[in-house]
């Protein structure tokens, strides 16, 4: 490393903690052929949206064979439509073994979160007076007051996010709480990207090229017989999204 690099870093790299939007596939049976063919045609819907996208395998539903799980076709079928499966979520000891060999990450799913603690209260003792607790600050809120312009991406990683302007086609804006447009939205729009289903997208006008929340979405196709160019909120009841208009809200 040269004198000039030495003098503007003591250390070759540095960890820190990333928050990223990813997009879960619940696998409930894997079929090579099914499977391919059905991602393709999601993709189809929404193209740009899915291209390059790291995603990953929840299992907390899987109801087929260990044996017909074969993650290297998986993630070969993902690879040849530009999408990159990073890690499964929850799973049996077999099933999680098996990603692992395919050097996949391994998430715990939440009956394991939900596990994993409760071991630890059994394990742990009581301490012999109650530790003073810190008051927990509300999520904050972004508020953008500029047009968000095509080829653009805000990102609100903890709470909600206020845009004051239109959001032009070809941008995206994300939120792990709700979204409000106080203009048109044309572009594409992500709330609950946490999983928080209770998020909610409100706009004054509805033209956009992609709505989700909490995974999942609607495109414009699904949206133009929907409060197509009105003022609506966007929530997610029964998995599905529902479009109304705000005045009825």
């Amino acid at each position: 490393m040269s004198d000039t690099a030495t003098t503007r870093a003591q250390q070759v790299f540095q960890l820190k903690s990333a928050s990223v939007s990813m997009t879960a596939l619940e696998l409930y049976y894997f079929d090579n052929d099914e499977f391919e063919d059905t991602l393709r045609n999601k993709i189809s819907q929404a193209p740009g949206f899915f291209r390059d996208i790291p995603l990953i395998i929840s299992l907390e539903k899987y109801e087929g064979l260990d044996s017909e799980l074969d993650f290297f076709k998986i993630i070969g079928a993902c690879r040849r439509n530009n999408i990159h499966v990073i890690g499964v979520r929850g799973g049996n000891d077999d099933q999680r073994r098996l990603a692992r060999g395919a050097s996949l990450a391994l998430m715990p799913g939440n009956g394991q979160r939900d596990r994993g603690h409760e071991a630890e209260a059994e394990t742990v003792p009581a301490p012999a007076a109650p530790e003073p607790q810190a008051v927990k600050e509300a999520p904050v809120t972004k508020v953008i007051s500029h047009p968000v312009r095509s080829g653009q991406q805000i990102h609100a990683p903890e709470g909600d996010l206020v845009i004051l302007a239109p959001v032009q086609a070809g941008a995206e804006v994300l939120a792990a709480g709700n979204i409000h447009v106080y203009g048109p939205l044309r572009g594409r729009a992500l709330a609950g990207i946490h999983g928080a289903e209770s998020a909610r997208i409100f706009c004054q006008s509805l033209e956009a090229e992609l709505v989700s929340i909490a995974g999942h979405y609607k495109i414009s196709e699904d949206l133009q017989n929907s409060g197509w160019k009105s003022a609506v909120q966007i929530q997610l009841r029964d998995d599905l999204l529902v479009v109304a208009p705000l005045d009825k809200a």
